[in-house]
C-alpha cells in the first residue's frame, strides 16, 4: 500500500494565534481518523517549533523550502540539518512559486532534494506546467523534465522518502482545478517516468495540488494514481482541511 498523504502548505500565512487555534483542532480530529491518511502541516519556518509542539505525534511537520548548501555563510537560508533538528519530517522542494518568483531551476531543485534525503527528511518535489505550456501541448514534456531532473540523484535506498506533488501552475490559487481525468492522466505519466528511472514507481506517493477543496477532494483521491493532496489556502481553515483529510477513501493506494 502506498502512503496516503494530505499536506497543508501555509505559504507566507499564519500567526501564533492561528497555530494555537488551528493545530490542536486538527491534531485531535486526525487522531480519530481511520482511513490511514498521513497529515502534514508545512508552516512558515518561524512557526515550525510551535506547530510541532501542538501537532506531535499525530500530525507531521515540514518546511516550505531549504538550502542546497549544507552550512555556512548563507544569510537567510535554512539547512536540511536545521529542519531535522527542529523536528521536521518533510521538506517541500521546487514549488512553482519558488521556481517562478525566485528563479529556482531544476538543478537547484535536484540539489535540495539530495540535501533533504541525505539528512533523513522526506522530499516532496513539486512539479507542474503553466497554462501557456499546456495550451502549447507541452504539459507532459515540461513535467517529465522536472521529475527526471529533480530526482536524478536519488539512490536505490532513498526512494521510500520521495513524494511527488503535481500542481498545474494555472490551478494554484485560481479556483481552477484540473479535471479528475487530467489529474489521473498526469499522475499515471509521472509513475511511468519514475519506473523508467529505475524507481519503485508503484510505491512512490503522488499528490495532486491546485485549488483542492472539500467539495472536489473525494473525486480526486478516488483516482488510482492520486495518493493525496498538497493543499494551499484550504489548509488555513480547520474545518475545510479536515474535510479534505476525511475525503481520503479507506482503500486508497495500491
Amino acid at each position: 500500500m502506498r502512503r496516503k498523504i494530505v499536506a497543508g502548505n501555509w505559504k507566507m500565512n499564519g500567526s501564533a494565534d492561528l497555530v494555537a487555534d488551528l493545530v490542536p483542532t486538527v491534531r485531535k480530529a486526525v487522531a480519530g481518523l481511520d482511513n490511514g491518511v498521513e497529515v502534514v502541516i508545512v508552516p512558515p519556518a518561524l512557526y515550525v517549533p510551535q506547530v510541532r509542539a501542538e501537532a506531535d505525534p499525530v500530525v507531521a511537520v515540514g518546511v516550505q523550502n531549504l538550502s542546497g548548501y549544507e552550512a555556512g555563510a548563507y544569510t537567510g537560508e535554512i539547512s536540511a540539518a536545521m529542519a531535522v533538528d527542529s523536528g521536521c519530517r518533510y521538506a517541500l522542494i521546487g514549488h512553482s512559486e519558488r521556481r517562478r518568483l525566485f528563479a529556482e531551476s531544476d538543478q537547484i531543485a535536484a540539489e535540495k532534494v539530495m540535501r533533504a534525503l541525505e539528512s533523513g527528511l522526506s522530499a516532496i518535489l513539486c512539479v507542474g506546467e503553466t497554462l501557456e505550456e499546456r495550451d502549447q501541448g507541452r504539459a507532459e514534456q515540461v513535467v517529465e523534465g522536472q521529475v527526471c531532473a529533480g530526482l536524478s540523484g536519488v539512490g536505490p535506498d532513498q526512494w521510500d522518502r520521495v513524494v511527488v506533488a503535481y500542481e498545474p501552475v494555472w490551478a494554484i490559487g485560481t479556483g481552477k482545478t484540473a479535471t479528475t481525468d487530467d489529474a489521473q492522466a498526469m499522475h499515471a505519466s509521472i509513475r511511468r517516468w519514475l519506473g523508467e528511472m529505475g524507481a519503485p514507481a508503484q510505491d512512490v506517493p503522488l499528490l495532486y495540488g491546485g485549488s483542492v477543496k472539500a467539495d472536489n477532494a473525494a473525486a480526486l483521491f478516488a483516482e488510482p494514481d492520486v495518493d493525496g493532496g498538497l493543499i494551499g489556502g484550504a489548509s488555513l481553515m480547520a474545518d475545510e482541511f479536515l474535510s479534505i483529510c476525511r475525503a481520503m477513501p479507506v482503500n486508497a493506494g495500491n
